[in-house]
């Protein structure tokens, strides 16, 4: 078999690592990083959709599996099933359940998944949205509508900072396109918890839940990034409140796709959050999530590629976790998410043992790994409970030398451990 991934970070390099322990032995990675030597590198960007379907035809690809939501929105999937070739992920239009904030919301609120009140506005309507705000409890949510790298999400705790944060988006487009509308929405309080499924048109096959770790350091400080940690599964999160998430979120959405005529095959990640009344949604994505994935294929026992291909040929699939809990840890430069430098020397990463190790934003100079990213290394290890993961990843991650990265230390945190 022959199989193809789409992407070049640390989520791309799980997928990667998935194949090859399943003893795929042609894999491919456009246009990847050096770090994942697993695969063979192919130099196309992700959203060249034209010449990865022309690549992946001459090369009999049996399967491609799309890592970002840029190449999705960028009709990947469409241009692949165009010329008869097997990808899984969403086409175009399905995608925009994570591509815009606001049709997301729109179709929550249409059949009724869910999640928190919202408002939403363009930029000719910025002093409807400050009338909005006006009216509206702190802290409160602001997003840009589009695509934003994890990025464009901000708490507000006052209303003057939440005006400001509507002009800087809205006005002074701070996030370029993707803040040409924004969404407000309630600030909901309770435990997050991200829930991903497999899905292909009405059947949906749900993964472990992970938990992820958005601010940049411990105890929830600092800005937004992409997310500098995750475990699995989750201590907090109930049997109740999976089943109940199942129910009340996963089939409607996946129902709901259906009846809006863009049925959806690919990944469907639900970032959800535990609230006095049940789960609520806080955002879609429509792919793999980063870094929960690192920490979720680790536990999938099955081999991955003949349960998607056979989701792609709408049978029935099988899908076994094994009896284990990860943690993993984030190595990001220093200044992430704002200003950071490359080119910095990362060494003996060859002496770390029992874990894996995903390249985020790597690169190679004169043969040996350098910095080329904000979030750079991804360290995950597993155990028999989060606890062990949790010991066994960080005493590994002490063995890195490199002066410009950091980490948080309270991954998995749950306990005194």
């Amino acid at each position: 078999m022959k199989v193809l991934v789409i992407g070049r970070g640390g989520r791309e390099h799980a997928i990667v690592k998935k194949f090859k322990r399943d003893g795929i032995d042609e894999i491919y990675c456009a246009p990847g990083n050096p770090g994942m030597v697993e695969a063979t590198l192919i130099n196309i960007e992700e959203t060249e959709a034209n010449l990865l379907a022309d690549w992946a035809l001459a090369n009999k690809i049996d399967l491609t599996v799309v890592g970002p939501e840029m190449a999705l929105m960028a009709s990947v999937v469409d241009e692949f099933e165009a010329r008869g070739l097997k990808a899984f992920g969403p086409k175009q239009k399905a995608a925009y359940i994570e591509g815009s904030k606001a049709f997301a919301k729109r179709l929550m609120q249409k059949y009724n998944i869910p999640t928190a009140s919202y408002g939403e506005f363009n930029t000719s309507q910025v002093l409807e949205a400050h009338t909005f705000l006006d009216k509206q409890n702190m802290p409160i949510v602001i997003k840009a509508d589009g695509l934003a790298a994890g990025k464009g999400v901000v708490i507000c705790q006052t209303l003057e900072e939440a005006k400001a944060t509507v002009d800087d988006m809205l006005v002074d487009a701070s996030f370029g396109e993707a803040s040409a509308s924004v969404v407000i929405e309630e600030f909901l309080d309770g435990e997050e918890f991200s829930l991903m499924s497999f899905v292909a048109g009405k059947k949906f096959y749900p993964m472990p839940i992970a938990r992820d770790y958005k601010r940049a350091f411990d105890f929830d400080e600092g800005l937004n990034t992409g997310g500098m940690g995750a475990n699995s599964p989750h201590p907090l999160i109930s049997a109740e409140d999976y089943k109940i998430a199942l129910e009340r979120v996963v089939k409607p959405t996946v129902d709901a796709m259906i009846a809006e005529g863009n049925p959806f095959t690919g990944i469907l990640y639900a970032g959800l959050i535990k609230t006095s009344d049940g789960p609520k949604v806080i955002e879609f994505n429509a792919r793999f999530g980063d870094p929960e994935t690192e920490v979720v294929l680790p536990l999938m026992e099955n081999p991955l590629a003949p349960a998607l291909l056979e989701m792609l040929s709408g049978n029935d699939a099988t899908f076994e976790w094994i009896n284990a809990q990860t943690v993993g840890v984030v190595l990001a430069a220093k200044g992430y998410p704002g200003e950071y430098n490359k080119g910095v020397p990362i060494r003996c990463l060859d002496s770390l043992e029992g874990v894996d190790i995903y390249h985020m934003g790597t690169a190679l100079k004169d043969g040996e790994f350098v910095t080329n990213g904000g979030r750079v290394l991804f360290v995950v290890a597993n155990g028999l409970d989060l606890a062990e993961a949790r010991t066994k990843v960080y005493e590994q991650i002490k063995k890195i030398d490199c002066d410009d990265l950091y980490y948080r230390t309270d991954i998995a945190k749950f306990y005194d451990n």
